[in-house]
């Protein structure tokens, strides 16, 4: 009862950071992540690097344990030698050095504790991985930006694009079409204007075309300098979306499994008890 609780929490406490996020994501067409990587175990592993590597310095996922890890087909020596910093152990919790009360004086804001951050960016509109899958791979140049970054599934975005160097350097178009409303006819209509940003994050846009008909939101294409580069950063993007994932829900896999044997079981249960009950009543009948 007590982790349940504690997982309502950080889900909550994740929703609420990224409130704008999920409003903006909303409006967003939105990558579909590849789902079947959640049953690959090297690409679960390679995710777990991934996080270990990028991502613990800023955010813990306290309600997980390193030693779950072992699900996704790694011994403590692998967890211990590759993944855990510092001095943590196995069974401890996955957390990282920096008190919330200093990040928030550094960042602004709490980084959000991952354990639960898939569900947490769920919502009526959009799967939670889709939105990380998006974010992830959302990032470009923008010279305004206190970061030098933005992107598109959270604009303005506090965090700076910590995989940079992996996706390599691209270009970014954004399209965007919202309402318009007329003050001297009153009449409605849309406007688009696409935005242009180059390798360096200067921005280029388009005066403001109407439109007869349309429909508010945003959509976006980019133009990567090394297609190679940024194919492999998607890879990881969805490797890691799938690491995340897991630690949302480690049990997932294997309320599957028990599930798929508990219908072969109720199956066979049924053919059984059908078979029983015509013998038994064949001479009564």
């Amino acid at each position: 009862m007590t982790t349940t609780l504690a997982r309502f929490a950080a889900a909550l406490g994740a929703l609420l950071f990224a409130g704008s996020a999920l409003a903006a994501g909303a409006e967003l067409q939105l990558d579909k992540w590849p789902a079947e990587r959640a049953r690959n175990l090297a690409a679960l592993q390679n995710g777990a690097r991934l996080f270990s590597n990028y991502c613990i310095g800023c955010h813990s996922a306290s309600l997980v344990r390193w030693n779950s890890l072992q699900q996704i087909g790694l011994d403590d020596r692998q967890i211990k030698d590759f993944l855990i910093p510092g001095n943590q152990k196995v069974g401890d919790t996955i957390k990282i050095a920096a008190a919330p009360a200093h990040q928030k004086a550094w960042f602004g804001k709490t980084p959000p504790d991952l354990s639960v951050i898939t569900r947490a960016r769920t919502s009526f509109d959009f799967a939670g991985t889709d939105y990380l899958y998006t974010l992830l791979r959302g990032y470009y140049r923008d010279a305004s930006s206190p970061t030098g970054w933005n992107n598109v599934a959270y604009p303005n975005i506090g965090m700076p694009h910590i995989f940079w160097e992996s996706q390599g350097l691209r270009e970014a178009t954004i399209e965007e079409i919202h309402a318009h409303r007329d003050p001297k006819t009153g009449h409605t209509g849309f406007l688009k204007t696409v935005t242009t940003f180059d390798e360096i994050g200067i921005a280029t846009k388009s005066a403001p075309e109407p439109l007869a008909a349309g429909r508010e939101g945003a959509t976006h294409t980019f133009r990567p300098l090394d297609p190679a580069k940024a194919r492999q950063f998607d890879a990881d993007a969805a490797d890691l979306v799938a690491f995340l994932a897991f630690i949302t829900d480690p049990s997932a896999g294997t309320r599957v499994s028990i599930g798929v044997w508990v219908m072969i079981f109720l199956g066979l249960f049924t053919i059984v008890a059908w078979r029983l009950n015509a013998v038994y009543w064949k001479n009564i009948k």
